[in-house]
């Protein structure tokens, strides 16, 4: 699957990273706290959340996780995106919720990876 596909799926919006649509995506993790992002293990992978602030995206950087998806129709500030950015991050808003959203992309055959 790529970025785009969980785009498409999701019904969702590009923030940034258009250049980084035909990118693989692997696994996928939905989750609000970034201590609970960072015992997944996968990298090439998308994550769902609904928490808006810079650490996302250093934690994203980190867990070389290739797109994020703001559920809830969420939407990073410009703070956010410039560091998404420099970090080669896609960014994504979906009016979703986290559940439907991670079921959605489940059913398409994007699955979790296991936990460290």
């Amino acid at each position: 699957m790529t970025v785009k596909d969980v785009k498409t799926i999701l019904d969702g919006s590009i923030i940034c990273g258009e250049e980084y649509l035909e990118k693989e995506v692997h696994t996928a993790c939905g989750a609000d706290m970034m201590s609970d992002v960072l015992a997944f293990s996968k990298n090439q992978s998308v994550l769902l959340t609904g928490l808006c602030n810079p650490q996302v995206v250093r934690t994203a950087e980190m867990m070389d996780i290739v797109c994020i998806v703001f559920v809830r129709g969420k939407k990073p500030d410009e703070g956010m995106i410039s560091l998404a950015k420099e970090r080669g991050i896609a960014l994504l808003t979906t009016d979703h919720r986290m559940f439907s959203a991670c079921g959605l992309l489940y059913e398409q055959g994007l699955r979790g990876g296991a936990c460290s």
